[in-house]
């Protein structure tokens, strides 16, 4: 697919969320390069909503670096929780931020909850300079529920304890190529991807 730039800044410093970008990606004749290669400081997400917090870290991205930004933003909503941990899902348990922790934080926050039906949800923003009028924008969900211990060695953030409903194993027990298909993230990369052709 030709594109209409040839590099492209992904504005994340999430190990985990920056491989699964980069192979959602490896499809596109650009060069995809993190944010951290530019030495760009950490954005502010002092947003409720993941799409407001998403158009900040696109924007930022793009404005230190004079390239095209993707941002991701996503995380775990709780039914049970009205949403919760929602935006918060990285630092749920606090600073310095631990996968450990949150999902310490989020089995105590279910207890003794009957409901424990889940959704990942991400939204994409690319940029393509720091003050474009029309970002592109696309979403994904990916439904499951909340299990009461952690499976799997796979993934990152709560994928031990996502468990994915159509194939009955958690997050971190997918295969990557096949969790990067169905997953939140998969789904608005999918959803993003599609915009991308009409503009080349």
């Amino acid at each position: 697919m030709a594109m209409p730039f040839n590099k492209l800044v992904i504005a994340s410093s999430n190990q985990g969320k920056l491989k699964e970008l980069q192979a959602l990606l490896h499809a596109l004749d650009i060069e995809v390069l993190p944010q951290s290669a530019f030495n760009v400081p950490e954005a502010e997400e002092p947003y409720v909503t993941f799409i407001e917090n998403a158009l900040t870290k696109a924007r930022h991205a793009s404005r230190h670096t004079g390239l095209p930004a993707l941002a991701d933003d996503s995380g775990i909503c709780v039914n049970a929780l009205q949403g919760a941990p929602g935006v918060h899902s990285a630092r749920y348990a606090g600073e310095p931020r631990s996968d450990a922790h949150n999902n310490a934080k989020l089995l105590q926050s279910l207890e003794g909850q009957e409901d424990r039906h889940a959704h990942y949800y991400c939204v994409m923003v690319l940029v393509r300079h720091a003050d474009d009028p029309q970002p592109l924008i696309a979403e994904g969900i990916w439904q499951g529920e909340i299990l009461a211990e952690a499976k799997g060695e796979g993934g990152f953030g709560y994928d031990p304890l996502f468990l994915d409903a159509k194939t009955g194993q958690t997050a971190a027990e997918l295969p990557a190529e096949i969790k990067n298909r169905i997953s939140h993230r998969g789904h608005a990369m999918a959803k993003l991807l599609h915009q991308l052709e009409r503009l080349a």
